[in-house]
């Protein structure tokens, strides 16, 4: 099976005042389809850079990145903001909804640039409300919801156009604990009865318990990559922790 994602010596270098930085060493992993896994690692680790790369949202310096197959190492903006709007549903910590939108208007929204009719967007959207538990709400607007049903109309909109991949940034970090904690039971429900491919992007080692597989990055280097053991969630190596050669010589 063609995996989702497929990365294979990803390096990233920012140009500044100082000189080059370079925000990943060479980092290489796959995503199958189905999976449900997290990125995780502290502030200055180069996960928000690698997030960047994976959503299409930036292009790597060097490396081969393969999208469903496909290699866009070399897509220009075009490509990649068709890939994006086609392929990739986007969840931020914030959620980015348009406040004076209903929800269902704020659900069918990308559902506009796919070219659907006014009634297959509400259809879609009312449809996709009702799969997050937000059946009812099609007319409230953002500030008539709580922050646990904010994000959950971020979810359904990131659905909408059938994306190969959910790429969430700090899902709950707005959240409460008690709510954070029902917006991964979705995320759960998501994946194991709909088999969306999903990768949350946190610093959090409760949110990165919830996944599968966690792949945690330190100073642009992937440092474990397996499932999420009390050792890797703290931060220690476990039996799948693998030091970089940049990092062994």
């Amino acid at each position: 099976m063609v995996a989702v994602l497929d990365l294979a010596g990803i390096v990233k270098d920012y140009a500044s005042e100082a000189g080059a930085f370079r925000a990943l060493h060479g980092v290489s992993f796959a995503v199958q389809q189905g999976e449900f896994m997290s990125i995780m690692g502290p502030s200055g680790s180069g996960k928000s850079t690698l997030m960047n790369i994976i959503g299409c949202l930036d292009t790597a310096t060097e490396g081969r990145f393969l999208f469903d197959g496909t290699d866009i190492s070399a897509y220009d903006e075009a490509a990649l903001a068709k890939l994006r709007n086609s392929a990739i549903g986007f969840i931020f910590q914030q959620f980015n909804l348009l406040p004076r939108l209903s929800s269902l208007a704020n659900v069918a929204l990308p559902l506009v640039y796919a070219g659907l009719s006014r009634k297959e967007r509400e259809a879609r959207a009312a449809e996709l409300l009702a799969l997050v538990g937000l059946a009812g709400k099609e007319a409230s607007r953002p500030s008539q919801l709580s922050g646990g049903q904010q994000q959950r109309v971020a979810i359904a909109r990131a659905l909408a156009n059938n994306p190969r991949l959910l790429l969430a940034d700090e899902p709950t970090g707005a959240l409460d604990t008690k709510t954070g904690a029902e917006v991964l039971d979705l995320f759960r429900k998501l994946n194991s009865e709909r088999g969306v491919t999903a990768v949350i992007v946190t610093h959090d080692p409760g949110v990165a318990a919830a996944t599968n597989r966690v792949v945690r990055i330190q100073d642009g280097l992937i440092t474990y990559d397996g499932p999420p053991t009390q050792d890797a969630l703290a931060g220690g190596a476990g039996h799948e922790y693998a030091v970089h050669p940049e990092v062994a010589a």
